[in-house]
């Protein structure tokens, strides 16, 4: 029997326990199918399992150590990302046309945590096309959040945070483009890293049919998810090598240190709310008495500046250059309906509705003025963290909201009685997303229903290590993850 300490144990005390000889990698991981298969078929986070292999690594990983091999995850279970191609599990990212394609070669992070010696016990569940704040498909059904079953885990990454949540390994690997490894770990009460753009290679986190090839992303990124800062730390550094097929690869540079060590030193910019959509009033209580207690800490809190760029325009920009990623493949037809729409919206709509509109009709030199006034506002983000460390924002309006498989045109997101936009919540995450920051999310309280709520702090560009150190200190000082009431 593993003892019930450890499965919630974070990777490194997973390890210094079979370093010990306190457990074996194979009792580790046959205590997390177990709770896998004791608790999933009502949480469904885990679409993929591959229990068979899994049991297969962990006893290598004890012969490994036996051997006195030490690799940073020898023998440590964890999840991944059903949108990650691993060799010999279907990758659909919720298609049903695709429930039968297979890779024959791992991604890159993949194969990077296998070979630190990572367990993967499965793959986790995913919205259709990565697209949904929800993760529910055809295919693998609708992921639960282990907190209560009736509300939402997240989405993109919904099946990762869920599983983490619920005990299943203490790591995942997740992906970024509209907030996905943020809002998840703000449902689930669990930490997630949003990399700094262009920090990870996402080769081989590819939609099925498409080759696996390197290339360079805009907006989206891969990153890690686990519930503890430190365990985010230890699997960025696994991940961050430069793809060695990437262009450019030699001019890496590695990532500074931290800016502080000490919280009293960080000079942290709150803010509770976003201009062009509100946080609902648990929301902004559990931020402001974050605020506090970093205050209270010796923490230098402002709660405005001069220096903070037009996040409003910049939330406009964010929804157009979103949406022309993301409609860049849409079938021909679908995209003379888009450009039909653009072309009927009154000018003066600067709602951010019309701007996505607008964004899956831009044409290429649309997208290069665009991308020149990103130029100007990372310049005004550089200026503005030459005077602050790190910015805490929302990662969403609500905790966990109420499951809705309603038509995405239809839906809205209900905040202290009033009626939104459903995807204006983009702009939250737009706000690091855009000018490509590291943005680490935390968990910093609960609701009145007992529902978690976390921050993002955001930092400079490539200042990774500072908004996870935060997170390290900040969890020293309000705590940090908390099982939901599984058991």
């Amino acid at each position: 029997m593993v003892d019930a300490a450890l499965v919630y144990g974070s990777a490194t005390e997973l390890t210094e326990a079979m370093a010990s000889g306190r457990v074996s990698s194979v009792e580790l991981t046959e205590a997390a199918i177990a709770r896998i298969e004791r608790h999933d078929a009502t949480i469904n986070a885990v679409c993929v399992p591959d229990f068979e292999r899994a049991l297969a690594a962990a006893r290598d990983a004890d012969a490994a150590r036996a051997r006195g091999e030490v690799t940073p995850l020898l023998g440590v279970p964890m999840t991944v990302k059903e949108s990650y191609h691993v060799a010999g599990l279907p990758t659909t990212w919720g298609f049903s046309a695709f429930a039968d394609f297979v890779p024959d070669a791992d991604a890159v992070a993949v194969a990077r945590v296998k070979a630190a010696g990572a367990v993967v016990l499965g793959k986790t569940n995913v919205p259709v096309g990565l697209g949904d704040f929800q993760s529910y498909n055809d295919l693998y059904g609708t992921t639960r959040n282990p907190w209560n079953p009736d509300r939402i885990p997240g989405g993109s990454s919904g099946g990762s945070s869920a599983a983490l949540a619920a005990g299943y390994g203490p790591l995942s690997l997740g992906s970024d483009i509209g907030g996905s490894l943020r809002n998840p770990a703000h449902y689930c009460g669990v930490y997630a890293h949003k990399p700094s753009l262009g920090l990870l290679t996402a080769r081989g986190h590819t939609p099925p049919g498409v080759p696996a090839v390197p290339g360079e992303s805009d907006l989206a990124v891969i990153g890690p998810m686990a519930r503890t800062p430190g365990d985010l730390s230890l699997l960025l550094d696994i991940l961050a090598e430069p793809d060695e097929l990437s262009l450019g690869t030699a001019y890496r540079l590695a990532l500074p240190p931290s800016r502080h060590t000490d919280l009293a030193d960080f000079r942290v910019l709150v803010l509770d709310a976003h201009p062009l959509m509100p946080s609902s009033t648990s929301v902004r209580n559990a931020i402001n008495d974050f605020a506090t207690e970093l205050a209270n800490a010796g923490a230098k809190v402002t709660r405005d500046s001069p220096l903070l760029p037009d996040l409003s325009d910049a939330a406009r920009l964010y929804m157009r250059l979103l949406i022309s990623f993301l409609y860049a493949n849409i079938p021909s037809e679908q995209y003379e309906a888009v450009r039909e729409a653009a072309a009927g919206l009154d000018p003066d709509d600067r709602s951010l509705a019309a701007e996505r509109t607008r964004g899956g009709a831009l044409s290429h030199r649309d997208w290069v003025i665009a991308d020149g006034r990103r130029a100007v506002l990372r310049q005004q983000w550089r200026e503005l963290f030459a005077e602050f460390d790190v910015v805490l924002c929302p990662v969403m309006s609500t905790p966990a909201i109420p499951h809705d498989h309603s038509g995405m045109a239809e839906r809205r997101i209900t905040v202290d009685g009033t009626d939104y936009e459903y995807f204006d919540q983009l702009a939250m995450a737009g706000v690091a997303t855009l000018p490509g920051l590291p943005a680490t999310a935390l968990p910093i309280g609960r609701s009145e229903e007992n529902l978690p709520i976390g921050v993002q702090a955001i930092g400079p560009m490539y200042g990774d290590r500072t908004t996870l150190r935060f997170a390290e200190l900040a969890e020293q000082l309000v705590g940090g993850f908390t099982p939901p009431p599984l058991d």
